[in-house]
């Protein structure tokens, strides 16, 4: 039944706007309880396994390649599928995989689970881009997606936290425990969240209505060639994702071992810094969207440039500066977070204005290919030369990158979203 009154309408949106958005935010972070884990609980599973940091980063890499991939390939899926069943199904899978991987303890084992728990991962993000450009329009999008954005933060940091401490018991505890805590959320993610606007009788919000309607299977198709694929601008965007995901992947993933390895900090302390840099992250990725609406016409990859150059010079401080401070150590993570974040979360929402609110998920899940594809980096890469080199070698090369991907960033400068009247440029 289609609701036709203006005033039924506002107050309609209103109210499943804002259960969207948080469901939506809520329902990703537990998604991030079954992959953040593994980050507190590779030193202790490692030493206690005699499992290698080549061994650990393949792990990573392995999981990561298979998450970008699924997350594009279930973008397709994500524009045509139903939301609340893509999500659910993703999360439970991954919680039943957290538990076998917590059951084994042969580095195969772990391995084969842990690139399975990256493909069900992968279902996670599709759902959550549909609903978000479906219920918000391309002016306040970037506004909005910042604020959703929290989802990595929350999510993260709280693993990280509950893990600092259950890691102190048993490393398995960290997989067994947030698989519990997901599967009772995925029931009540079945029971709340909704799909698109006229599946609940409401029309398309102004600006992100489709001009072709109901597409046939070649259609759809031939429009993700056009509107994505052969989209410059979207190219450079993905490219730029490559380099956003190694300074957090270094971070979020290797962060722990680094801080109890190297400035010798106590896991607790270490996992309660690593969340300081995504709790930081949480203030920067707002900034960026307000920034970003307010000031840059919804050209987010102007604002993430600026914060891409920050982050890397505040990486590098961390690691350059000699000091046996834990308050110096997490200010400069903190800064990164702070930094890093703006950009992760503007290049996705760069790719959705790009492609338009049809083909977002389409178009993020491309992004997400070479987000991920970072971890042959800043998984398996690093932990082969911290191996066989050390530390310092490993950051010396992450400042290499670093750099190259300023370069990459600055490609994408004229890119613009469509959905606004102002003419280019800064207003």
């Amino acid at each position: 039944m289609t609701i036709e009154d203006p005033a039924e309408i506002r107050a309609q949106y209103r109210r499943w706007q804002f259960r969207v958005l948080f469901l939506t935010i809520s329902g990703y972070a537990t998604a991030y309880l079954l992959r953040g884990n593994l980050s507190v609980a590779q030193p202790v599973m490692g030493n206690a396994l005699y499992i290698d940091k080549d061994v650990l980063g393949l792990f990573l890499t392995l999981n990561g390649l298979l998450y970008g991939l699924s997350k594009f390939i279930n973008g397709f899926l994500g524009d045509r599928a139903n939301a609340r069943a893509m999500m659910v199904t993703g999360i439970v899978v991954s919680a039943v995989l957290n538990i076998f991987f917590g059951l084994n303890s042969t580095a195969v084992a772990l391995g084969l689970v842990w690139m399975m728990n990256g493909w069900f991962q992968g279902m996670a993000f599709p759902p959550c881009a549909r609903l978000m450009t479906n219920w918000f329009s391309p002016k306040e999008l970037a506004t909005k997606m910042s604020i959703w954005n929290m989802s990595h933060q929350i999510g993260g940091g709280v693993i990280l936290v509950l893990c600092g401490y259950l890691v102190q018991y048993d490393w398995r505890y960290c997989f067994f425990v947030p698989a519990g805590i997901a599967l009772l959320y995925a029931y009540v993610l079945s029971r709340t969240l909704p799909d698109t606007p006229p599946s609940l009788g409401l029309p398309d919000i102004e600006g992100t209505a489709s001009a072709s309607g109901e597409q046939t299977g070649a259609e759809f198709r031939a429009l993700v060639l056009k509107k994505v694929f052969m989209n410059p601008f979207i190219w450079v965007v993905s490219v730029s994702n490559f380099f956003v995901y190694i300074i957090r992947f270094v971070v979020f993933n290797w962060g722990p071992t680094i801080l109890t390895e190297v400035k010798h900090l106590k896991i607790v302390h270490a996992a309660w810094m690593v969340a300081g840099f995504e709790w930081a992250g949480a203030i920067g990725a707002l900034l960026a969207g307000w920034l970003t609406d307010r000031y840059f016409s919804g050209r987010a990859m102007r604002i993430a440039l600026v914060y891409f150059v920050l982050a890397g010079t505040s990486l590098c401080l961390f690691w350059i500066i000699p000091t046996h401070s834990e308050l110096v150590s997490a200010f400069f993570l903190c800064a990164t977070g702070f930094f890093i974040y703006g950009p992760q979360s503007q290049v996705a929402i760069a790719a959705a204005n790009l492609a338009t609110k049809r083909y977002a998920a389409t178009a993020v899940g491309l992004t997400s290919i070479f987000g991920y594809g970072s971890t042959l980096f800043s998984g398996w890469g690093l932990g082969w030369l911290v191996k066989h080199y050390s530390w310092d070698v490993g950051f010396k090369a992450l400042m290499a990158v670093t750099v190259v991907g300023i370069v990459v960033f600055t490609m994408a400068w004229p890119a613009k979203a469509d959905g606004y009247d102002d003419e280019p440029g800064l207003h």
